[in-house]
């Protein structure tokens, strides 16, 4: 090995090393933001992308996609048909950006937002999904899960809200339900948003700097900074145990924001068969950054 090789290879395990202390040491209230994680966030988590999409590309993009998305909903409302999108992932991943843009132009009477809070007492009695059934489509519209029935495969384990035992039930549950929604008619589509470990340090400490967006911090994200590998590999698991034939993961790398709501917007358009379909637009999917969950499983995961 040539010594300009090897001065490379040190300043790089210098640079991880370094990283991985700032990372180790991170505040959520420090007055400034590490500058190597600041330096590192776009390119964490394996991100293939070296640059931000440029926002003349994105905005003309998202407009053709948002009429796209009003031909769909003509369809799913004259056809009498359900949809249900569910949108998981870390927190900070993106999900509300990338749901508050495919929403933006629908009809709030056709196109429903569904988060949930906590359970009550009663809904803790009740059977696990029978609070989200109970929010599943009507014919005619497209319901969004801002987080879904999937609170019992990463959130409430690693933060001790359940048992392992109802985690293991849930893992083997929940590929049953999705398909009796399936036979039922219900076209479902689920999309994990996952994000690099340092653009996720970088937007909760955005966040917390931000008056505007404080109040999207909980008490959960202030212990989730320290839980990066609990919640890995509970994810793994997840879409390991959850990934079937009939109700498939589509994996988004959602550091840049821009691509990540272009994306999931895709993916839905693509699996609707609605009439006048502009195909070339709809079809051109950014596969470095949209994975199946076996390809992105086969790649390392979440851990």
């Amino acid at each position: 090995m040539g010594e300009a090789s090897v001065t490379k290879k040190v300043a790089r395990k210098k640079e991880e090393d370094g990283l991985k202390q700032a990372i180790a040491t991170f505040q959520l209230d420090a007055e400034q933001l590490p500058q190597v994680i600041d330096e590192a966030a776009f390119g964490s988590g394996d991100y293939p992308h070296k640059e931000k999409l440029k926002s003349k590309i994105y905005e003309r993009d998202l407009l053709a996609l948002q009429i796209e998305l009003l031909k769909a909903m003509d369809w799913v409302r004259g056809q009498g048909e359900r949809v249900a999108v569910i949108f998981e992932g870390r927190d900070t991943a993106g999900k509300g950006g990338a749901i508050h843009r495919f929403t933006q132009h629908l009809s709030p009477r056709d196109a429903r937002v569904v988060a949930l809070q906590k359970p009550t007492p009663t809904e803790q009695g009740q059977w696990y999904f029978q609070r989200y059934a109970s929010q599943l489509p009507t014919k005619g519209e497209i319901t969004i899960f801002d987080r879904s029935w999937y609170n019992r495969g990463a959130v409430e384990p690693v933060m001790g809200f359940c048992t392992p035992a109802q985690t293991d039930m849930f893992l083997h549950e929940a590929p049953q339900f999705e398909a009796m929604l399936v036979r039922d008619g219900i076209r479902l589509f689920k999309l994990f948003l996952t994000i690099g470990q340092a653009m996720q340090l970088k937007r909760l400490h955005a966040r917390h700097a931000d008056p505007l967006k404080q109040w999207k911090l909980s008490p959960i994200d202030h212990q989730a900074v320290g839980k990066w590998e609990a919640y890995s590999s509970a994810y793994d698991r997840m879409l390991a145990a959850t990934d079937t034939v009939d109700t498939p993961w589509t994996i988004v790398k959602a550091n840049d924001k821009y691509r990540t709501r272009l994306a999931t917007i895709r993916g839905v358009l693509a699996g609707l068969p609605y009439p006048d379909k502009d195909e070339k637009l709809v079809g051109a999917q950014d596969h470095r950054i949209v994975l199946t969950a076996e390809r992105f499983l086969a790649k390392g995961g979440e851990v």
